[in-house]
């Protein structure tokens, strides 16, 4: 591996940029690590937001293991599921994470489905559990993406755009290399070097203006049932959650049709987690006027 990752536009030029790291005789990936960093920071967000808008944030430690467990193995099952023409012959390789293969709207899934499953035991609201509890996972999403930044992958087609990013050809997953990319290589140096959009970085960065929205509706806006303090409005239950589905929503739908490394549904030529993101946006839109309208009527 060269270490090399360029964005020559910018005029930028990073070294030594590994996959992993040695602290004696353990090796640590980056990947693995800013994931863990992103559950634990997303975690500490959702206890803030718990805390201020007047719920405990204890019970969030408890949903928060639950809904990791969960969306580890959601993402894993998502990824398999539209790989199986792969996984149906290697079948001792689905349990093995250390070699990727998570996919993030199956994470979504499966953390969804732990806060429903914690709202039934514990006899809480779920949307209430569900506008908190997204805060912490979508600051995740905007932490884990870098992780596809030390690995080279989750990239888009050929780019020249501003924010095109170079890849040394020998330092990326050979299927993830299209005709078009082979038809533009740049050498520099004697290395070959792929040019792609940096869809991890466009993702981050939209997710990053998703999150600030979803801070002002938490934070601004009183989501108690009593009298709301002064300067601030009362928000509906579910307003956050969907809200967050919506605009998460939107970015995917565009950001997905520019990758390359694309999870196909079965027996068609379509994206999958685009496909899955165009109806999560008229779902959600449909769910965010219902409740705006309700709360209206209230």
């Amino acid at each position: 591996m060269t270490g090399i990752i360029r964005f020559p536009h910018l005029g930028i030029e990073l070294t030594h940029i590994a996959r992993s790291f040695r602290i004696g005789p353990l090796t640590i990936a980056f990947y693995g690590l800013i994931i863990g960093i992103a559950m634990l920071t997303g975690l500490m967000l959702t206890e803030k937001a718990a805390s201020a808008t007047g719920q405990d944030p204890d019970q969030y430690v408890d949903l928060g293991l639950l809904a990791i467990v969960m969306a580890v193995i959601g993402a894993r099952i998502y990824y398999v599921a539209f790989s199986w023409d792969y996984y149906r012959s290697h079948l001792s390789e689905i349990p093995n994470l250390r070699e990727g293969g998570l996919a993030i709207y199956g994470g979504i899934l499966g953390g969804i489905l732990a806060v429903l499953l914690f709202a039934r035991w514990k006899k809480k609201s779920a949307l209430v559990l569900l506008d908190t509890a997204c805060l912490g996972l979508l600051w995740g999403q905007i932490l884990g993406r870098w992780g596809n930044f030390f690995n080279r992958e989750a990239f888009g087609e050929y780019t020249d755009s501003l924010f095109a990013m170079q890849l040394p050809l020998q330092d990326v997953n050979t299927a993830d290399v299209t005709q078009k990319m082979m038809d533009h290589l740049v050498t520099v140096d004697k290395i070959q070097y792929i040019q792609v959009h940096p869809t991890f970085l466009y993702e981050s960065l939209w997710n990053l203006g998703v999150l600030a929205v979803l801070l002002a509706l938490t934070f601004l806006m009183d989501p108690g049932p009593g009298a709301s303090a002064e300067g601030k409005r009362r928000r509906p239950a579910g307003l956050v959650f969907w809200s967050y589905l919506l605009l998460y929503g939107i970015g995917r739908f565009f950001i997905e049709g520019l990758r390359t490394d694309q999870l196909i549904l079965w027996g068609t030529s379509l994206p999958v987690s685009q496909l899955l993101s165009g109806i999560l946006v008229l779902f959600s839109l449909a769910a965010v006027g219902w409740v705006l309208g309700r709360s209206s009527r209230r």
